[in-house]
């Protein structure tokens, strides 16, 4: 098996942050429901991103990937109705699946949803309700992927609970505009994740689509509105950023730039997280300027910023005092189980945790070891461990380090640009 082997160097100098791979997806899907053509500029074409331009292509959009700069601009020509089932490959994206699922019942009648890996299992009994209460017809395999589905989604009252996946809520969001009639998302429990909902409602606006938000309470779609294509600019990821900003803490000084100050995105949460943790962290001329810090701990409830979790454990593990990670029931189902994954990856580190059923117990300790980790194939996780090796005392040897692709593809590139030195392993032998 062929890993990374990671030496304990502090991260220094300026990054690029990665486009927000939330942003891109919602600004892909209304750019393919538009009428007319749309330009989508700063987009990194992750494996997630990918997943979601080939399905709104199966749907019927047109979509060229084009070249600009570090990253690349999308050319996309809203579709027509082809009512011919297709099947869409969803990869590991649980935006795709979700987002894609109603907009395909809108659009085509139905059609053939496949995943892989914990994709396959991911939840989506929400829908499954809703297409009982509709009489849409749906075969899967002991609830699990593939899914087939057959029908149409109706205008209406929709109710769903706000402690499960904003994804549903968001999927409902880009489909129901475009039926006739008018609908009406209720949300029965406290509603989570409220930025990711916040980003959905900012990005149908800015294709022409309205969504009444009555206090996250209820949300009044009305029927037979037009998304209008147009130029979109995709901004920098505050969830990608937070591993530079624990790099920075944990190394000397790391300056972020393309992020935008006035985001909606939920994970910005980061910025006052680590304030709280008594984090060097400043914004200059429009940056994120982030220095070497004695952190120290706290308690933090991540059902709003639930991608945040693996990056804030790395960070509490090597801060003074006790940090708590609270209500985090969902990272147990994304692509790995974060809670038992990260903590099982630092404990070989000689961290000290404490996994709850829906949170983290971290004591503080001074140093990490060295030694060899594995990613659990999750990008997030792969990612935290890189920035964790700052503070070891041996060089790290990670395993499934190539999972970064799913979300982040240049990250080795921008760690190696701040200083990271990785290089691949085998048996213990440089290759």
């Amino acid at each position: 098996m062929i890993a990374l082997k990671i030496q304990n160097k502090k991260l220094n100098g300026e990054v690029l942050v990665p486009p927000s791979k939330s942003d891109a997806h919602r600004a892909i899907i209304c750019a393919s429901l538009s009428k007319g053509k749309s330009e989508i500029f700063n987009v990194d074409i992750s494996k997630d991103i990918l997943s979601t331009i080939e399905g709104m292509r199966k749907l019927g959009a047109k979509i060229n990937i084009l070249e600009d700069n570090k990253y690349y601009k999308l050319e996309i020509e809203g579709f027509k109705n082809n009512n011919e089932n297709s099947e869409i490959t969803c990869r590991e994206s649980g935006s795709t699946l979700r987002f894609l699922i109603p907009i395909a019942l809108v659009i085509n009648n139905g059609g053939k949803f496949t995943g892989e890996g914990k994709l396959i299992e991911r939840p989506l009994g929400v829908y499954y309700d809703i297409f009982n209460k509709m009489g849409i017809k749906f075969e899967n395999r002991d609830g699990k992927l593939p899914l087939d589905l057959k029908g149409n989604l109706k205008s209406g009252e929709y109710c769903l609970r706000g402690d499960v996946s904003s994804q549903f809520i968001t999927g409902l969001m880009f489909a129901l505009p475009l039926i006739e009639g008018d609908s009406v998302i209720k949300v029965t429990t406290e509603l989570q994740s409220k930025g990711y909902v916040n980003l959905t409602i900012k990005v149908l606006k800015d294709f022409g689509v309205e969504v009444i938000n009555k206090d996250y309470k209820e949300f009044i779609i009305k029927g037979k509105q037009k998304y209008s294509g147009r130029k979109y600019f995709v901004e920098g990821d505050y969830s990608q950023s937070a591993f530079w900003i624990a790099g920075g803490i944990l190394g000397e000084k790391i300056r972020m730039k393309s992020l935008s100050r006035d985001s909606v995105q939920g994970d910005k949460i980061i910025e006052e997280i680590v304030k709280d943790m008594n984090g060097n962290i400043k914004n200059i001329e429009g940056d994120i300027v982030v220095e070497e810090s004695k952190t120290i701990g706290t308690t933090i409830d991540v059902s709003e910023c639930p991608d945040l979790a693996p990056i804030l454990t790395v960070l509490g593990a090597v801060s003074e005092g006790t940090t708590r990670i609270i209500n985090g029931e969902r990272l147990r189902m994304k692509e790995s189980d974060r809670l038992t994954s990260i903590t099982s990856e630092l404990k070989k580190l000689g961290a000290n945790i404490e996994e709850g059923y829906d949170n983290l117990t971290i004591k503080g300790v001074k140093y990490l070891n060295g030694g060899v980790v594995d990613s659990w194939n999750d990008h997030r996780i792969a990612m935290a461990l890189a920035i964790a090796s700052a503070k070891c005392k041996e060089p790290l040897i990670l395993t499934g380090w190539k999972s970064v692709e799913k979300s982040y593809p240049k990250f080795w590139e921008d760690y190696r640009s701040l200083g990271g030195e990785a290089f691949e392993w085998k048996l213990g032998k440089e290759l």
